[in-house]
């Protein structure tokens, strides 16, 4: 339970502020849709009591040892044959060894914090307060100070935003900007509700990637100029964070945006662009975090920082035996939950023989065309190897499984197959067909709108509101469009090649 109250080592942590990033139709369990009087973005609370209600419903607490380290993982005497592994474990001060026929690691990355002091000269000279975002709760110890966030991801933008408000004064320093989004999208809509379908993510992956580049860069810049409040990303394609107080805070002056730090003083901070962030009380660090995974044997595989060699970012490459998996060691532009249970679906898949990984040569091959993929959409980065696309890699795993949906439920089933290729790619779409089918898929797809506005209308305005955003017309139009595009743009490089 320390993630939700204090911090323990090698464990991960929260402040207390912390709200979902995604909303809670996108970031559901597949067969079990949150209540529909949960609100629609969660705080961390409510993140937990929705974990503790599944694991109820699907009676998993008597699967489940509490209070239980797992201090070693080893290969078993016999692993090239049995893929068995020696686990060694401790309770209440006492351990025990047993032997397993597979392996889950589910620890994530979110452990170790990863803080380059090293990097900033003079940092040790320095006499103010200097912790890592994963040590920070709330923002009363930071009341009338003047105080420095280096970094631009969730977190950094988060904790800036909340001492902002009480603090004298706040610096968020980047190295390279960031794009920033709003959870509410155009009507008020969940943003993620409304980009997140399998039609969008056609038109990225039609598109030429510099087009691409620019249409992002329009629709980024659409809510204010990020260059104006000196946010803009170097790389247009970078993935861009959530805060709907961020441009509110910056232009009211509570926040100022500085480049990357160059040195430290005792009492200031000195940033590249010469500029100086004086009588500095205090610097909290949002850099990110180290993978690690210290109960694992140095020779079952091979972990550099975030570089881990995993095919489909579940299996290492070069295991004897497929009984060692990974879930949740990646980074999704979009909902971490559904992500790793379709993750979890494919490893136990092939744990029990049902799907078969390809030879460990196409597994390398994968592995080295999809870091240069990452590097062309997401430029070159510490986290690189953890980050994709949520619907292309779900798409992948869903395919292997079995279990995606196809285009004849525009046949079987129009009314359904509208929702699931043109609306919100929402997780109950891979309970629809194959291994795993849950017979209220259907159901929780065609209300999934309902249980997303009800909660937000507590007040009787005896009208019939719109009930979901109707971009579908739009959306079949600039589909036959860019066909239609494509189409030309290819009798066209014909008629070159034959002149």
């Amino acid at each position: 339970m320390s993630i939700w109250e204090n911090p323990e080592e090698g464990r991960g942590s929260l402040y207390n502020s912390v709200i979902t990033n995604t909303s809670k139709e996108m970031m559901s369990f597949s067969d079990f849709p949150m209540p529909e009087d949960f609100p629609t973005y969660l705080h961390h609370t409510k993140v937990l009591e929705y974990i503790c209600l599944y694991a109820q419903n699907f009676n998993l607490l008597n699967y489940i040892t509490f209070q239980t380290e797992v201090c070693s993982v080893q290969k078993h005497s016999d692993f090239s044959t049995t893929g068995q592994w020696d686990i060694v474990t401790e309770k209440n001060g006492n351990r025990k060894k047993d032997v397993f026929d597979a392996i889950l690691v589910c620890n994530g990355h979110f452990t170790e914090p990863y803080l380059p002091l090293d990097c900033f000269k003079g940092i040790h000279d320095y006499k103010g307060r200097i912790i890592h975002s994963r040590t920070y709760k709330t923002s009363e110890d930071y009341r009338g100070k003047t105080v420095l966030v280096v970094g631009i991801g969730n977190s950094a933008g988060d904790i800036a935003v909340e001492i902002s408000h009480i603090a004298k004064q706040v610096f968020l320093s980047t190295r390279e900007g960031s794009w920033v989004i709003s959870r509410i999208s155009h009507r008020g809509f969940p943003l993620d509700m409304v980009i997140s379908r399998r039609s969008t993510m056609w038109f990225k992956n039609v598109l030429p990637q510099k087009l691409a580049a620019k249409f992002i860069e329009k629709k980024m810049n659409g809510w204010f100029n990020h260059e104006n409040y000196g946010l803009e990303p170097n790389n247009s394609l970078k993935i861009p964070i959530v805060n709907d107080y961020l441009p509110s805070q910056i232009l009211h002056g509570a926040i100022k945006i500085k480049p990357n730090l160059q040195r430290f003083t005792e009492t200031s901070a000195i940033f590249e662009d010469g500029t100086v962030a004086e009588n500095l009380d205090a610097v909290i660090f949002a850099t990110g975090y180290n993978s690690v995974f210290p109960f694992l044997d140095n020779g079952t595989i091979k972990l550099d920082e975030n570089n881990i060699p995993l095919y489909k970012h579940v299996f290492p490459v070069h295991l004897e035996k497929p009984t060692l998996a990974f879930l949740g060691l990646i980074q999704p532009l979009g909902p971490i939950i559904p992500t790793v249970e379709l993750q979890a679906r494919w490893a136990t898949g092939i744990i029990k023989g049902n799907i078969h990984l390809p030879p460990h040569r196409t597994m390398e091959n994968y592995n080295r065309k999809s870091i240069e993929s990452k590097i062309r959409w997401f430029g070159n980065s510490r986290h690189l190897p953890l980050q994709t696309h949520y619907i292309d890699y779900i798409n992948e795993l869903s395919e292997e499984i079995g279990i995606s949906p196809n285009l004849s439920l525009f046949i079987t089933d129009p009314k359904l197959a509208w929702q699931v290729f043109f609306g919100p790619c929402t997780p109950y779409q891979f309970r629809l067909f194959g291994h795993g089918k849950w017979q209220g898929a259907r159901k929780a797809i065609l209300t999934q709108w309902d249980r997303t506005l009800k909660p937000t209308r507590t007040r009787n305005l005896h009208k019939s509101p719109e009930r979901r955003p109707r971009f579908h017309y739009c959306i079949l139009l600039s589909f036959i469009a860019v066909m239609a595009g494509v189409m030309f743009c290819s009798q066209c490089i014909s008629k070159a090649d034959y002149l």
